[in-house]
């Protein structure tokens, strides 16, 4: 093992572990300012920042209790099969010119893929609780991703039609500044797709506190209901960082050095992510599915056949 891959593996590891984090500070700080909540305004002596330390603490002094009635090896591993596959494709996402952990000349559908894997993990934690809040939960979860794959992959395929590539660095290296009008319409699908497949608000329905308790993580407790949670803040990383890299030209910017604005980037998208959640209401199961089909879908469509008409005519 070279040093080169070591430093690439551990400065990935580093981000994954450190990046979430953040994100979720700042849901904390976002979400008490819009709902005057005091304690992450207010927790420690530096505006809130104690309060991400006291939930820490507060999950690993839980009891970590396995119901009677659950399949106790896929309840474990459950929260993994969440986790991983995020820090996975955070190995081929470029933060700067020369600055990806594996270029692959497949990264887009590599990436896609392995995001698909994530939802599993909801839907193994459901299935295997022997609870049946959790196990509706795990079927609401596997039905968004049914539904909101589709026009995730549509709209990203778009990009690498305009491109010529499926190569992630390719993709920021073809960009240019014309492409935000010209692929707005895939980058508005590709982002609500993504925060579906998150089950993030308003797309929560596999989770839906006043109807599933908790959906699919009902029964977890501890340290493996916190990874849940740090799985879904790392997926807010992923999304905000494939949304910069397919659709906002990743590092290219002026002044400041390409990996600022991908920072810069990813963080003004995640803020948006949190700024959603507070701001509309959960959506209706139909409502959900209607969104996907009558709207997404045929949007994703629309731009994949513009895409191919600036290619032919204008490229």
């Amino acid at each position: 093992m070279t040093l080169d891959l070591v430093l690439r593996i551990a400065l990935i590891v580093g981000a994954f572990l450190l990046l979430p984090l953040i994100v979720g500070q700042t849901e904390h700080k976002v979400m008490a300012h819009m709902q005057a909540r005091l304690g992450p305004m207010y927790a420690g002596r530096f505006h809130g920042w104690a309060q991400l330390i006291a939930d820490g603490v507060k999950f690993m002094q839980k009891e970590d209790v396995v119901p009677a009635a659950a399949d106790r090896r896929v309840f474990t591993l459950a929260p993994a099969v969440a986790l991983v596959p995020y820090l996975v494709v955070l190995v081929v996402i470029p933060v700067g010119p020369g600055l990806v952990g594996r270029d692959l000349d497949a990264g887009l559908f590599f990436v896609l893929a392995v995001m698909g894997v994530g939802v599993l993990g909801a839907v193994m934690a459901g299935w295997s609780s022997g609870n049946k809040y959790s196990v509706l939960g795990g079927m609401r979860a596997a039905a968004q991703l049914t539904s909101y794959e589709l026009p995730l992959v549509l709209a990203a395929s778009s990009v690498a039609m305009a491109a010529g590539t499926l190569s992630l660095p390719g993709i920021v290296s073809a960009w240019q500044w014309w492409w935000l009008p010209w692929q707005a319409i895939g980058m508005v699908v590709f982002f609500i797709a993504g925060l579906a497949e998150l089950r993030r608000p308003p797309f929560d329905m596999p989770i839906a506190e006043s109807e599933l308790i908790m959906g699919p993580f009902t029964e977890y407790t501890g340290i493996r209901f916190a990874l849940f949670m740090l799985s879904e803040y790392a997926g807010i990383v992923v999304l905000s960082a494939l949304t910069t890299v397919l659709f906002l030209g990743g590092w290219h910017g002026p002044l400041l050095p390409g990996v600022v604005w991908t920072l810069v980037k990813i963080f003004i998208l995640a803020f948006i992510v949190i700024w959603v959640r507070v701001s509309y209401p959960r959506l209706r199961e139909d409502q959900l599915q209607r969104l996907a089909w009558a709207w997404l879908v045929p949007l994703a469509l629309l731009q994949l056949a513009l895409t191919g008409v600036v290619k032919v005519a204008f490229l």
